[in-house]
């Protein structure tokens, strides 16, 4: 354990969504009001991965990303499993016949305290167009498993940012 582990942690600043803290030498950021998120591996019965783009503002350009939402940023209480089907529907136009957890993970762990609980969509049925709700500008794809690396290489090279979440489905193909 570093000597900053028992260091007072204080808020340098808080937002709705997120606050900046210190703790003894290290600046961070972590999720305002206990916020949490979901990310959801959404794979339909033709083998097919929901993906979805979206403009990301701290990138300045659009993301391709597994879709993802906040938990219990609206409804105090909220779960896990409510929240990923929420976000599938409003996102992809899909909904989930089942939500199954697949544990909880930390995205950059020397940065920032959130982490999210990563959930696998079970027996999709396609209610809708998705596209998320008003002012999120979400595209949706619906990629062949098989052909996902190249998709990815082809956003790639067209100037969009790879969400670092996609090395999941990614692994086989970057470790030959």
């Amino acid at each position: 354990m570093t000597p900053d582990a028992d260091a007072p942690v204080e808020t340098v600043w808080q937002g709705r969504f997120i606050t900046a803290k210190t703790q003894g030498r290290w600046e961070y950021v972590a999720r305002a009001r206990g916020i949490r998120a979901a990310v959801i591996v959404a794979i339909d019965d033709e083998d097919h991965l929901l993906l979805v783009e979206q403009y990301r503002v701290p990138l300045g350009r659009a993301c391709l990303e597994l879709p993802a939402g906040l938990i219990g940023d609206e409804e105090d209480g909220e779960t896990v499993e409510t929240a990923a089907a929420r976000e599938l529907e409003e996102e992809t136009g899909y909904r989930a016949g089942r939500i199954e957890s697949l544990g909880e993970y930390f995205s950059s762990p020397g940065m920032v305290s959130e982490s999210f609980t990563l959930v696998r969509a079970h027996v999709l049925t396609r209610i809708g167009d998705g596209g998320g709700v008003e002012g999120e500008g979400i595209t949706v794809h619906r990629v062949p498993r098989s052909d996902v690396p190249q998709f990815v290489a082809d956003c790639r090279a067209r100037g969009m940012a790879i969400d670092v979440k996609l090395l999941l489905v990614l692994g086989q193909s970057l470790l030959g």
